[in-house]
């Protein structure tokens, strides 16, 4: 009695104790995320440099870090430098008259007449659409050029984030296969399933990151570069907000294409819609289409129907982050159900319908 009393106690302390680290360490969970999603990453790059210094966890930790700076930190940050300062520029455009929304949205209901009674047939005001439109482009403006100040002000913070993921990056390349046997001892789960759980997750991290970044990159580049082309202001913002669109699987970019192309086509530039349609669609869609089967759903092992709705709802819950936890979460969980349905073993209806016909059987066999 006194060492099951001993033992909840313990257990209890445990449990408070390890709740107020998590609240401890919840300011910092975007910082620990990406520094854990880095890792896994960039891992087998460790693992390979490891056998190729005979074993140096300290040095081939350090080089995978600096590969990590060269290919993602620094082209990121150049490029959320440039696209903050272009917003900035928007909204002063915007704030100047140089940009109207509300004008735009007048010269597509002049050429598209049709359009404007199919939304007042559903009880859609044009003018209400017009404001806003003009409130939402005044307030993303505004953020963007709020939050360049706010860079310029904050750097010191924004470098301290940096650094502080890279700190906790290298740690966990050097350390990374001593802490998961770690908490492979400490999760009372048994080992095998643990690792199995383990192994899912850098799978579908691994998958979700690559893929759905190089589909972003891919699919922005060639959306600023049409835009480029086209003539149409602001390429390089239009460009990283397709890329962030493109997030949003079956949809994505087409979110910014196709109302500039009904721009294009009520200002009478029909040749430059045409390009724009037939690129949009036949070209940035059709990556969206090819590459992300292949490169999310077949690694992740989550039917397109699951990669949409979980990665919906992963950004609607945790913001940009969700984009990984999303899927990472529905991986999750087919591999709990997997594993309670091959180890407890469910059975399904027809199963239970032919065990009972089947002792039925039995038991008429038995009486003849």
């Amino acid at each position: 009695m006194q060492q099951k009393l001993e033992t909840r106690t313990f257990l209890l302390f445990l449990f408070i104790v390890s709740v107020g680290f998590l609240l401890i360490l919840k300011p910092f969970f975007g910082t620990i995320f990406w520094a854990c999603a880095i890792t896994v990453i960039f891992y087998p790059m460790q693992t390979r440099l490891l056998r190729h210094l005979n074993g140096r966890t300290n040095t081939s930790a350090l080089l995978t870090l600096s590969a990590c700076i060269l290919v993602v930190v620094l082209p990121v940050t150049f490029l959320i430098s440039s696209v903050v300062a272009e917003g900035a520029n928007f909204y002063n455009k915007l704030e100047a008259g140089e940009i109207n929304p509300a004008q735009y949205i007048e010269q597509v209901r002049t050429a598209f007449p049709a359009v404007q009674q199919t939304l007042e047939r559903f009880g859609v005001d044009i003018a209400r659409i017009k404001e806003g439109a003009l409130s939402v482009t005044m307030s993303s403006g505004k953020w963007l050029a709020q939050n360049a100040l706010s860079i310029g002000q904050d750097t010191f913070k924004l470098l301290l984030n940096i650094c502080l993921m890279l700190y906790l990056t290298f740690f966990l390349l050097r350390d990374g296969n001593y802490l998961l046997e770690l908490l492979i001892r400490a999760l009372p789960m048994g080992d095998a399933r643990e690792r199995m759980l383990f192994a899912k997750f850098g799978e579908v991290t691994r998958a979700t990151i690559k893929g759905n970044l190089v589909i972003a990159v891919i699919q922005g580049t060639l959306g600023g570069l049409i835009f480029w082309v086209l003539g149409i202001p602001g390429a390089l913002l239009w460009g990283v907000v397709m890329a962030v669109l493109s997030l949003i699987p079956a949809v994505g970019p087409a979110i910014v294409w196709v109302p500039v192309s009904l721009y294009l086509f009520a200002t009478g530039d029909n040749v430059k819609g045409v390009v724009l349609v037939a690129f949009g669609a036949g070209v940035i869609g059709l990556v969206d289409n090819i590459l992300r089967p292949i490169l999310v759903g077949r690694d992740t092992k989550l039917p397109d129907y699951i990669v949409l709705l979980s990665t919906l709802g992963g950004l609607g819950l945790f913001g940009i982050n969700g984009f990984v936890i999303g899927p990472l979460v529905a991986a999750l969980f087919i591999a709990f159900w997997g594993i309670f349905i091959r180890e407890v073993h469910v059975l399904a209806p027809d199963s239970d319908l032919d065990r009972e016909s089947s002792e039925q059987q039995t038991r008429e066999d038995s009486a003849v």
